[in-house]
């Protein structure tokens, strides 16, 4: 980045004009000269050498794979990362999905214009070391994380490994997609609206987003400060809560971890069982404008089991649950055009830890902008034209509707354990050619949020549970409890993995 110059004054005069700023020629020269005043702080932050966390050793290698090393499109690099040879993850691979820092391994979030390597490991990749886990790569995401298809990565789409050819969902695609080919035990991906279940229910898997703040996102590229989650994502409830284990807790450096309380043992809720649990199935979690029928029936039919388990299995009315999508899309819009697109992914007004390498990666998008997917670029359209014709009154109401939205699930959660409905409210569908219509790149980034973000909004944590198939595509069935009660998601989720097979239940049971 190149030093900072004192403002001219017809850099004053520009900046006046984009802030709607009448000036006379002679206020032009008043603002310049007290500008060049105050340059002495920009001339001393840039002798000042800032605080990172501390880097590691520039010598940690990664490989690009091949095409016969990479065939489902999931692999961004690989390598070869151990601390430790002992801890809870020792034996474990692990895959680190593209928004995540990995010192030493690249960072694109899909694109080809951030490539960004940073020095210093996020707060949560230096815990699966410290735990003995060892990175063996970075999976692909989408194109700045912003489709919950798997079709919009520059890398080229990422395949689902359980019905080839179809979308591995989204945005964390190719972490779901490499443990559900074996070839990662455990991944971490990152959720803003559905981004580790959604994935995680296309591909067969189990995919946690935890409470708000339960894991840090300090060395993650930031969508929107409030809805930012990191979670894992695995073939087995117990790999899952195993990884959380490892991985929550409190960071000085992340404000969102704040005054949360200290882990559980998750894995100790493992076997509990669901007897005495109450269980409200969301009758507004079905039938949506693009709910499948089989997939409807499939997840109707799983509650079922947990009736058999033991549990009280009983359908509820959440109306407040239909307007969560609406409430999401102009809180994100514009949340996100601003965080990502005028903050390069940090905004402001928060003092957790700001990667400086990383802002001026992002802000690399200005000269690439006609380059951006078709849905990315509806996204900041709406953002910049609802956040300057209505200056951000839509995303400040939206901002308010989320305590009424938040109000309505805890009302809920105040009389059942655990909401149950489909994660996804269509099968994976599949991937478009690489000549597809803009309109089919858009409906197919933003299909499959209606169930899922809600809950970014509202910080219940909420898990996919694979519960069924349908024409070779698995079927998820997403479950969301009071704030940081995962352990009573993985005890649900655990006795049902245990009583049922999953891939020989179709639709209806």
């Amino acid at each position: 980045m190149e030093r900072h110059e004192p403002p001219t004054p017809k850099a004053v005069a520009a900046a006046a004009d984009r802030l709607g700023m009448t000036l006379s020629p002679e206020a032009v020269a008043i603002f310049a000269r007290y500008g060049a005043k105050l340059a002495f702080a920009y001339r001393r932050v840039d002798d000042l050498e800032e605080w990172l966390p501390p880097p590691h050793p520039p010598q940690r290698s990664f490989v690009h794979p091949t095409a016969g090393e990479n065939r489902f499109g999931a692999w961004l690099v690989k390598s070869s990362i151990r601390r430790t040879n002992g801890g809870k993850l020792a034996g474990k691979r692990v895959a680190i999905k593209d928004t995540i820092a990995v010192a030493g391994l690249p960072t694109h979030d899909g694109t080809d214009f951030l490539a960004h390597v940073p020095s210093f490991d996020a707060t949560i990749v230096a815990r699966i070391l410290d735990h003995g886990g060892e990175i063996i790569g970075k999976s692909v995401c989408e194109y700045l994380s912003y489709s919950s298809g798997s079709h919009t990565a520059i890398t080229g789409p990422v395949e689902n490994p359980v019905k080839p050819g179809y979308s591995a969902g989204g945005s964390s695609s190719g972490s779901a997609a490499l443990v559900a080919a074996g070839e990662a035990d455990v991944a971490i991906g990152g959720d803003q609206a559905g981004s580790i279940r959604i994935p995680a229910a296309h591909c067969g898997l189990y995919g946690l987003k935890p409470t708000f703040g339960r894991v840090p996102y300090t060395g993650a590229v930031s969508s929107e400060f409030t809805i930012d989650h990191l979670g894992p994502i695995t073939a087995t409830v117990e790999n899952n809560a195993l990884l959380l284990d490892c991985v929550a807790g409190f960071d000085p450096l992340d404000p969102r971890t704040a005054g949360t309380p200290p882990p559980d043992n998750y894995r100790a809720a493992l076997g509990k069982g669901v007897a005495g649990l109450s269980i409200g199935v969301v009758a507004e979690g079905f039938g949506h404008r693009g709910s499948m029928p089989e997939v409807d029936a499939t997840v109707h039919g799983a509650s079922t089991e947990f009736a058999r388990l033991g549990a009280k299995v009983e359908t509820i009315a959440l109306p407040w649950h239909r307007d969560g999508l609406a409430i999401w899309l102009v809180f994100a819009m514009e949340g996100y055009f601003t965080n990502l697109m005028r903050g390069n992914g940090f905004g402001g007004n928060y003092d957790g830890l700001h990667w400086s390498g990383l802002n001026d990666a992002v802000a690399r998008w200005r000269d690439n902008v006609d380059r951006l997917p078709p849905n990315l670029k509806l996204g900041m359209l709406m953002g910049e034209d609802a956040g300057t014709r209505y200056r951000r009154h839509y995303y400040v109401k939206a901002m308010n509707l989320v305590r009424r939205l938040r109000e309505a699930y805890d009302r809920a959660l105040a009389e059942h354990d655990v909401l149950l409905m489909p994660t996804v409210p269509a099968k994976a569908r599949p991937l478009p050619r690489a000549d597809v219509s803009p309109e089919t790149v858009i409906d197919l980034a933003f299909e499959n949020i209606d169930n899922t973000c809600p809950f970014n909004l509202t910080h219940h944590p909420a898990l996919t549970v694979p519960c069924g198939i349908a024409e070779g595509c698995p079927i998820g069935m997403m479950l969301v409890a009071k704030p940081f009660a995962e352990t009573t998601l993985y005890a649900a989720a655990y006795a049902f993995e245990q009583s049922t097979d999953w891939h020989r239940i179709g639709p209806g049971g």
